[in-house]
């Protein structure tokens, strides 16, 4: 199985395919005439909007080698849940924290992820701690402000 990084949904590969005909579109044509009309107003040696146009250029190059890097290594996953009730990739848990607040995710490709909208990344400690366990299961999770114990309500 491929590692988690590089796990997304066929939703996910089609927005990395849109951000990156984005940039390599209107984001190189909006940098180009940036640095045309900066070496327009004279000597470069001195020319801050010239120089700080050259550094979004760089940046801009260099996150469209990344998305093409991972677009490249991007292994599709369907979002289904193992029929064995576990949790997986595409599963949606509830599980209630020691203080009892219950919380709902669904796990999904880090790409797909916004913990704010109860979309949690694969590659997640919490999500890692969750995965092949059932309802009824609890999972340790080692989080920055030390160890809790999810218990797991539901898996759909």
């Amino acid at each position: 199985m491929s590692d988690a990084g590089s796990m997304i949904t066929e939703e996910g590969l089609q927005s990395l395919h849109a951000e990156l005909e984005a940039l390599e579109g209107e984001g190189r044509r909006e940098i180009a005439e940036r640095i045309k009309t900066a070496r327009e107003w004279g000597d470069l040696k001195e020319n801050s909007e010239y120089h700080d146009a050259k550094n979004e250029q760089a940046h801009l190059e260099t996150k469209i080698a990344k998305l093409r890097e991972r677009i490249s290594l991007a292994v599709v996953v369907e979002e289904t849940p193992t029929v064995d009730g576990a949790v997986s990739f595409g599963s949606t848990v509830i599980v209630k924290d020691p203080q009892g607040s219950e919380r709902k995710w669904r796990i999904v490709s880090s790409h797909d992820a916004s913990p704010a909208k109860g979309l949690l990344s694969a590659d997640s400690p919490v999500a890692r701690a969750l995965v092949g366990r059932r309802a009824g299961d609890e999972a340790s999770v080692v989080l920055p402000k030390g160890e809790t114990v999810l218990k797991i309500l539901s898996v759909e």
